[in-house]
């Protein structure tokens, strides 16, 4: 089955095709299809997810899945939060994110951090019961990068219980532990569900 991912980002659409591959899913970016990206003008991850998904699914009359997932530190008073991907202003760029943040936070030495993400997988723009799932990945700001592999802060963000970043780890443990895998894993069981009671009633 077809089903459109609300985002243009590669990393994204890696991972999270990894997981749904089982399912039987093919995932298309909706970049792919053509289809502009949507405003994100609500303030919690879950409603901006919702906003993506929805705004995807109509353009392409397909399933759409959304994510939308950030970076939140303890001493930023929850900083970049649901702006992560544009912290340092738009259009998005990593680079100048990753600057900002160390940036701010030079000389606090509380680097508690934790990623969260907020999944969410629509039938239809219309779906009157969304399938939602959020998991968190925690771990430390690091002021020096480290790692190839990953996107966004990955490099910066020592994972707890690894000492290694995001960047460091092989993408098919990434895939099993962060926040974004984990909500992953959360959802499938639930796609399963929806996908075969869609093919029911075809």
């Amino acid at each position: 089955m077809n089903v459109v991912l609300a985002s243009g980002n590669a990393g994204k659409l890696e991972e999270l095709g990894a997981v749904l591959l089982p399912l039987g899913v093919t995932l298309c970016t909706q970049r792919q299809l053509g289809i502009s990206d949507a405003d994100e003008t609500a303030i919690t991850f879950v409603e901006n997810a919702l906003l993506k998904a929805r705004h995807a699914a109509a353009a392409s009359n397909l399933p759409a899945i959304a994510d939308d997932s950030g970076l939140v530190v303890a001493a930023l008073d929850g900083a970049p939060g649901v702006l992560s991907a544009r912290y340092a202003g738009s259009p998005s760029d990593a680079a100048a994110n990753n600057r900002k943040l160390i940036a701010s936070l030079a000389g606090v030495r509380d680097r508690r951090a934790y990623f969260f993400c907020s999944l969410v997988f629509l039938r239809s723009a219309a779906d009157p019961a969304p399938l939602i799932a959020s998991a968190t990945w925690n771990g430390r700001i690091v002021d020096e990068p480290a790692g190839s592999g990953g996107f966004g802060y990955d490099p910066h963000f020592l994972v707890d219980g690894f000492d290694r970043t995001a960047a460091e780890l092989p993408a098919s443990v990434k895939n099993r532990v962060s926040h974004r895998g984990k909500a992953a894993a959360a959802l499938v069981d639930a796609i399963r569900t929806a996908l075969g009671e869609m093919q029911r009633h075809r």
